[in-house]
């Protein structure tokens, strides 16, 4: 568990980090970003920024390359508006979570439909024996030997 203070630095890189990309990164390469989530290592030497972007395949590479490049910029702001005395190493990963979660989105889809086909075939269909085959225990067994 992280101390309270990696929480606060984390935070604070967080919204540095967006707000240097909204506005003073002027690279055409940028694409609509989102900085989602910031961890930052125990001695808060290094920070991994995680981001999405909105777009196609040519838009992720763009800002990817983009941010690799801006990184000593944004770096060394993130070192003046900290104020401490090691400023953390800047690391941009593109974040998962939308892709798993479009992955996910389309198995639930797919249980659906398939829950869906299972029910039509449920609703014409007729028990092959009893309606009941369970015996209760109140009810005479037929005993009849042939």
């Amino acid at each position: 568990m992280s101390s309270p203070r990696v929480r606060k630095v984390a935070d604070r890189i967080k919204v540095i980090v967006a707000e240097m990309i909204e506005h003073r990164i002027k690279d055409p390469r940028v694409g609509f970003v989102t900085v989602t989530d910031v961890r930052v290592t125990g001695d808060t030497q290094h920070a991994t920024v995680f981001y999405t972007v909105l777009g196609e395949q040519e838009a992720i590479d763009g800002t990817a390359a983009a941010l690799a490049s801006a990184t000593g910029l944004i770096r060394s702001e993130v070192g003046k508006q900290l104020q401490m005395r090691h400023t953390p190493s800047l690391e941009f990963i593109l974040d998962a979570v939308p892709e798993n979660a479009r992955q996910i989105e389309d198995l639930l889809a797919r249980a659906r439909e398939s829950d869906a086909n299972v029910a039509a075939r449920a609703a014409g269909a007729s028990y092959a024996g009893d309606a009941d085959p369970y015996k209760k225990k109140n009810e005479p067994e037929d005993e009849s030997v042939e």
